[in-house]
């Protein structure tokens, strides 16, 4: 292929596989993830699905599993999980070209940062995918809910940003990426409501109890916000600060009220839910545990956020499927609601 620019995927799962996907028409894209994962794709293409029906066979990429295949690219991608952001940085070290632009469409609040400490003559650029995806088969995944990528407002963004409106991506540059991330660290806390539940988000988003318990989570983390002053960005039409008092509204007139924040794939749910599922560890430290971590560092509690966090490790613990569904009642008592 001899298109441009040249993109690499490092951590190509889901989400990464979302984003190389979309870019393949108008890019030179590499995929770098799991072996078996990328076998699937080689052999059968890689199939997107989406919203409203949309579908979309891409075969025109590459795979690989070794991050040398970065080494031509003139964007990578970082899409692995948080916990293994510094691995990742140190794999890519060694074979980045000079002028490679590092960007990072990760969960948390502290990847860009860890991937430039270990990354320091490298452009490092954070961004933000707001929608879920999840896997749908061998050498498929599905975009279950809509919402523009964001990435940081540099002139180094330009090319890439040119590159995913082309392909098909609704992107926005940011001038304030740390207040985007921390707007999407409120919406992340359902991932371990939604996990527990073991619904499909519409239907978890759709019952007052389980918005209470996110409201419970988000209440907390705006507190430990305040404190550390830090203004989470308006990504919608709700401000940040009126969303867990939104989440606890009537059913019915929350669905009036809410009805963007419920255009989501019947089947859609949080990657956190696939990960219990799968056996794999989750998130739960760069979410719930960032909130933690927040307010303990300025002296507040998160009760709720430790709680959900102490229910999903036990999940963990319990293996692939073996973990109970809550109920939403049963979830907001084991938070201290009623």
């Amino acid at each position: 292929m001899n298109k441009e620019p040249r993109i690499a995927v490092f951590g190509a799962g889901s989400i990464g596989c979302h984003l190389g996907g979309m870019l393949a028409a108008v890019a030179d894209v590499t995929l770098v993830g799991r072996p078996a994962a990328m076998a699937a794709i080689e052999r059968d293409g890689l199939t997107l699905t989406g919203p409203g029906g949309a579908q979309r066979q891409v075969r025109e990429l590459t795979t690989a599993t070794d991050a040398a295949a970065t080494a031509r690219a003139d964007y990578v991608l970082v899409t692995v999980k948080s916990a293994d952001t510094r691995a990742a940085a140190r794999e890519l070290a060694g074979h980045l070209a000079p002028e490679a632009v590092v960007i990072s469409f990760q969960n948390g609040l502290h990847n860009p940062e860890v991937l430039r400490a270990e990354l320091p003559g490298h452009r490092v650029l954070a961004g933000m995918v707001p929608y879920n995806v999840l896997r749908s088969g061998p050498a498929a995944v599905h975009q279950g809910s809509g919402g523009a990528l964001m990435v940081e407002d540099t002139p180094a963004a330009g090319p890439f940003a040119a590159a995913a409106r082309a392909g098909g991506l609704s992107l926005a540059l940011h001038p304030d990426m740390p207040a985007v991330q921390a707007a999407k660290l409120l919406m992340n806390l359902n991932n371990a409501v939604n996990a527990l539940s073991g619904l499909p988000l519409r239907e978890q988003l759709g019952a007052r109890a389980y918005r209470a318990c996110l409201a419970r989570c988000q209440r907390e983390a705006l507190a430990a916000f305040r404190a550390a002053g830090v203004r989470p960005a308006r990504l919608g039409p709700v401000p940040p600060g009126w969303m867990p008092g939104v989440l606890g509204l009537p059913d019915a007139l929350f669905r009036r009220l809410a009805a963007a924040s419920l255009r989501i794939d019947a089947h859609a749910r949080s990657s956190m839910w696939e990960d219990l599922r799968r056996g794999r560890p989750t998130e739960i430290d760069s979410l719930q545990g960032e909130v933690i971590a927040l307010a303990g560092r300025h002296g507040l509690s998160a009760p709720a956020n430790a709680r959900l966090a102490a229910l999903v490790r036990e999940a963990e613990r319990a293996g692939p499927g073996a973990a109970r569904p809550w109920s939403g009642p049963e979830l907001l008592a084991e938070l201290g609601g009623d």
